[in-house]
């Protein structure tokens, strides 16, 4: 998983800038910048969540692990199923995207 990623979500997780959870991301969709999916959501929700994120522009980086590694990827000692950044800059969206692409 890219570098970039992983201190961006490290840097939201410290500074309270990201919403962690499926239902808590679904509801709170609005005020989110960029969502990163683990492949551990299961399927009805992702789509929802796709589906929604697509409406308002809100891009998606597929996770490709379980919500166990994007857990230890945050930094913390649970799992992390989805997570939403609510304030990340447009500059740092675009190459978190890039670099997501890329792989």
């Amino acid at each position: 998983m890219s570098k970039l990623l992983e201190k961006a979500l490290k840097d939201a997780i410290k500074g309270n800038k990201c919403t962690v959870g499926s239902r808590q991301v679904l509801t709170s969709l609005k005020n989110s910048k960029l969502v990163v999916l683990s492949k551990s959501v299961r399927q009805n929700i992702s789509e929802k969540i796709q589906s929604d994120a697509k409406k308002a522009k809100i891009p998606i980086i597929q996770f490709s692990d379980t919500s166990m590694s994007l857990g230890k990827l945050c930094g913390l000692q649970f799992r992390v199923s989805t997570i939403s950044f609510n304030s990340l800059n447009d500059s740092n969206i675009k190459s978190i995207m890039n670099e997501a692409e890329k792989k």
